[in-house]
Parts: structure tokens; sequence; C-alpha cells
């Protein structure tokens, strides 16, 4: 339950940073977003009691701005899917990477890119199907971006989300 409740601080947490970020923006139309991942995974790092002595956090968002109604959702998946990582993806103290990269592809969409370098998501996972609240969370907000997801196993676990 206290689980629960810590996951709810975070969601709530990251909608919060989105707003103050507005407040202080002298754009209120748009978010700045490298800022804002830093901020969000630095929150989450605290949360989850991680050192960055044993897990980095990398981020490469460069000169991307989004409107509110795609920041929101956007961060929300980024919320979801770095937790996970911290919580799941180095048991045991072992090291790791967790990355963020955003960037515009040739076509102008934004393309979101979530990974760790940690023991990876299992197989038998889908997404679309599970009953944990994080990952439907993921792929709700993926719709609602009306984004496409792709999920990489491969070295860990890649979330990629072009929308």
């Amino acid at each position: 339950m206290q689980e629960m409740f810590k996951e709810s601080q975070n969601r709530i947490k990251s909608m919060a940073l989105i707003h103050d970020m507005l407040y202080k923006s002298k754009d209120f139309a748009r978010i700045e977003l490298g800022n804002y991942i830093r901020g969000l995974t630095g929150q989450l790092f605290n949360t989850y009691r991680v050192s960055s002595s044993i897990v980095r956090s990398k981020t490469d968002v460069r000169d991307i701005f989004l409107d509110l109604n795609r920041a929101i959702p956007c961060g929300l998946i980024i919320n979801e899917l770095v937790s996970n990582s911290l919580k799941y993806a180095f048991p045991e103290g072992r090291k790791g990477e967790i990355c963020v990269k955003v960037h515009r592809d040739k076509k102008g969409k934004f393309i979101l890119i979530v990974s760790d370098n940690g023991i990876g998501i299992p197989k038998e996972l889908d997404i679309y199907k599970t009953e944990t609240i994080g990952l439907k969370l993921v792929a709700t907000f993926g719709d609602q971006l009306k984004g496409n997801i792709k999920l990489d196993r491969r070295g860990g676990t890649t979330f990629k989300i072009t929308f």
C-alpha cells in the first residue's frame, strides 16, 4: 500500500513540476523539455533513494519544446518508465545507467527514448495486456499522444515512443 502511495505521489509531483516550470516560463504555451526531464529524473532518484554512483542518469534533450497537452503525458510516461527502471532494473546494488532522450526526426515527429542497461523487462510481459498500472499508463498516455510505442528488450529495456 505504501508503494502505491509513493507512486501516486510521484505522478502528482510530475504534473506539479510541469506547472511550476510553466509559471516560471516567459512562454505559457510551451515547456522546455530538457530542464523538465532533468528535474523529474532527479526527483525520482531522490524518492527511490538511488545513488548516482550506483545508477547514473543521462539526459539527451536539446531545444525541444512541447505544449502543455503533450508535455504532461510525455512527463508521466517518463515518470513511469524511469520509476520502473529504478525499482526493478538494478537489483542488489547492480550498477547501471538510465537514459532519457528526446529529438525530432526528419518528418518533424518527436522521438522519446527511455532506456536502461539493467536486467531487462520479462519477455512474456505485454505492455498492452499487463495488470500493472504503471505500464497501463504508459500505453494510455502513448495513445493520448497519438504515439507509436516500441519495446526493445536487448541489453536492458528501451521504450521508443514516436509522436
